[in-house]
Order: C-alpha cells, then structure tokens, then sequence
C-alpha cells in the first residue's frame, strides 16, 4: 500500500509540473541548492561521463547581462539563483590526460551523450526541487548569445551552456498545459502515422481552449498553428559555428 501511495504521490508531483516565472523574495541556502544537485547527480549517465557542469549564478550584476542576452530578464531578475546547465567534456579532458590519453570529445556521439547527460541530470533536479516546494523554469534563451554568456562566466573550450533554468519560491500559479495523449507518442512494435490526422485534431482543440482559459496570456491558438509559426523559420544559426569554435566539431 505505501509503495502505490508513493507512486501516486510522485505522480501527481510530475503531472502538476509548470514553468514559474516569478518568484517570492526569499533567498535559496546554498547549501540545499548543493543538496538538491547532489540528488540530480544520480540521474542515468552513458558510460558514467557526467558530462555535465552547473554555473549558479547570483551575482546580481552577472543574471541582469545574463538576462537581456538571453531576453528573460523579468523572471530571471525575479529569481534569487540563475543555474546555467552546461554539456561539459573539460573534466573529462582532465581525467584522460592524467591517463596520457588524448580525448576524441570532437565527435557527433560524444557531442550527444554530453547534452543528454546534461538533459537527464536537469530533468533530476527539476523533481528534486519541485517535491522541495521550489518552482522552476527552463531558459533555451542562453543559446541566443551562447558567447556572450560563456565568456561573463569563464566557460573554457569543450564546454557550452545547454540551458538556464531559474529556480526560487513561486510567487504565480498557472494551469497545466495539456499535453499530447499518450495515443500520441506511443507506438507499439512500428512506428504509425496514420492517427496523427485524428489525435492531433483532437488535440489542437484542447489547446484551444486551454490558450482561451488559462490564468495570463490567453490567445485565440491552437498547438498545429503555435508549432507552424515556431518551425517554419530557421532559428539560432549561429549554434553549428559557436559549437564548433567551442571543440565541438561533430564528426
């Protein structure tokens, strides 16, 4: 019975996750944001890399430059701790040349095991801080001036930050956004697009009328016409150069 009511409890916490963009004036201790990425670090990692690093940032100087590069500066200026979440092969770097070894950090496999390591150990932390009462928002926004916000907080080469995420005392709340049906992405021994006509119809009106009822920001939109607007033109181009320069060759 208390292993069901756990269950039931971890996934009601999952379920009634939303992006926090304004939070309470009340500083995070350093030492529970260390204790909350001590959890996240048991995340799955290929071959046990940890190809990942975290820059908390709390200078207020840092998250205000931080924050116009990455055109977020009223939720991040809201939050008492920026985390900048980094695909990191440096400390890798580190342990192969205590070995004499030199590190082919340059391919396209080790370029994707650093981002899901980084992705898997965010995903830990995000459920670490939400059962701790925190809130949280991701920020892809970093990756518009990646440069930039490498050099405010000295990130060496074979690094690069992935993502930001705010986290602090959530002063909003806001309904949960529906997402697709598991019909959707679930897929029993082949792949099958014939439904989607069907589920992504259904789905577009459920979107529809969450945008029309939701707490702020209510549009008259859908997820098909959202999607169209965000994938019909080219975006951040200036990642395959920046990755590059930072090592990240993708061979």
């Amino acid at each position: 019975m208390k292993t069901i009511d756990f269950y039931q409890e971890v996934s009601q916490l999952l379920r009634n996750h939303t992006s926090v963009r304004k939070y309470k004036q009340k500083d995070i201790p350093f030492e529970t944001l260390k204790d909350l990425l001590s959890s996240a670090q048991h995340a799955a990692s290929s071959n046990f890399v940890q190809a990942y690093s975290v820059i908390a940032v709390t200078d207020e100087a840092k998250q205000k430059e931080i924050g116009i590069l990455s055109n977020n500066q009223p939720q991040i200026n809201s939050a008492p701790i920026l985390l900048l979440f980094c695909a990191d092969m440096k400390r890798l770097e580190h342990a192969c040349r205590k070995k004499k070894a030199d590190i082919e950090q340059q391919t396209t496999e080790n370029f994707i095991v650093s981002v899901i390591d980084t992705a898997l150990f965010a995903q830990n932390f995000v459920i670490a801080a939400e059962s701790s009462g925190y809130g949280i928002c991701f920020i892809g926004g970093v990756r518009n001036n990646p440069e930039e916000i490498s050099k405010i907080v000295g990130l060496p080469d074979k690094t690069f930050p992935l993502f930001g995420m705010t986290i602090g005392v959530p002063d909003e709340q806001h309904l949960v956004k529906p997402r697709l049906p598991v019909e959707a992405i679930l897929h029993e021994n082949q792949y099958d697009e014939k439904k989607y006509e069907r589920i992504i119809g259904e789905y577009d009106q459920t979107i529809s009328e969450y945008y029309q009822k939701r707490l702020t920001n209510n549009k008259n939109s859908d997820w098909s016409e959202t999607m169209s607007t965000f994938l019909s033109e080219k975006r951040r181009e200036h990642m395959k150069a920046f990755l590059i320069d930072r090592g990240f060759l993708l061979e």
